[in-house]
């Protein structure tokens, strides 16, 4: 249902009452503001009750307005330009108060991604991670910061981490020539999904890599091609995405790496403490 909601509201816009089609046409034209409005808002916008808007999202067969919307979310997020983020964002923020709005949007993310936590994949994941002979991460455009962070740990807790920069898509694909079996390919991808790391896992996977997709929803591209898939939410806040629970997810990746191989980790950051202090990579405290 969720794939061809626009095409149904302009398929049975005759069958609509006068404020039904009021609605539909509304979100016919303006899908992208639409999509992250309460029913009262809209409604306010329609000229019609809220309860009007509720009862039409039951009529189209959902289990109330908030399913219809995220529905509505989850089709065009990946449509939605930079300039209609930036349009969408006056309606979702409080101009008065922008940080409290972004702050508190962030919030609500890390809890959706506690409460969607699949605790088995996240195990299997982090075992991959372990076994693999070598793991190439890959994130492109907004998850570059994603896979760079998750590649710096990873090299300090194993060997043969490679991040895979992002540049023309052939150089990618020369960067991941040697990946076969035993090996382990995590691809980072939140909208807008960029199409050169969803390139790069089926390149993977057939050359018999197995495949962690760390991506937003059940929806992202990138999962019809994952072994397995981690979630977490990652909203749009104007023309940039929110990306403090995937960051925390991943934290969570590289702690529990790091619990399961301790005795490694302790001795290989006690050599680096050494390096550190000799060649004064850190300042040293006045307290």
């Amino acid at each position: 249902m969720e794939n061809n909601l626009l095409a149904r509201l302009a398929k049975e816009s005759g069958k609509f009452s006068k404020g039904q089609r009021a609605i539909a046409k509304y979100i016919l034209n303006n899908y992208d503001k639409a999509a992250f409005m309460t029913a009262g808002k809209l409604g306010e916008i329609v000229g019609v009750s809220e309860s009007t808007v509720v009862r039409f999202a039951t009529e189209l067969g959902y289990d109330g307005y908030p399913v219809m919307r995220k529905a509505l979310q989850e089709m065009i997020r990946n449509r939605l330009t930079s300039v209609q983020r930036i349009e969408v964002a006056r309606s979702m923020l409080d101009e008065k108060d922008i940080a409290k709005s972004v702050l508190s949007s962030d919030i609500q993310n890390l809890q959706a991604t506690l409460d969607s936590m699949d605790q088995k994949s996240f195990d299997s994941a982090v075992e991959e991670i372990i076994k693999a002979n070598r793991v190439y991460i890959v994130g492109m455009r907004t998850s570059t910061s994603l896979s760079s962070f998750l590649g710096l740990y990873l090299n300090l807790l194993r060997d043969n981490v490679v991040v895979v920069r992002d540049t023309a898509a052939s150089e990618t694909f020369e960067q991941l020539i040697r990946i076969g079996e035993g090996d382990l390919f995590i691809g980072i991808s939140f909208p807008r999904y960029s199409s050169h790391t969803i390139d790069a896992m089926t390149f993977a996977k057939k050359m018999g890599a197995t495949a962690i997709a760390i991506t937003d929803s059940a929806a992202a591209p990138i999962t019809n091609i994952a072994d397995i898939c981690l979630y977490a939410k990652s909203d749009m806040v104007s023309f940039i995405d929110s990306l403090v629970a995937p960051l925390s997810l991943i934290n969570a990746i590289i702690i529990e790496v790091a619990k399961r191989k301790q005795g490694d980790v302790v001795e290989t950051f006690a050599n680096l403490e050494k390096i550190w202090q000799e060649h004064d990579v850190y300042e040293k405290s006045n307290g």
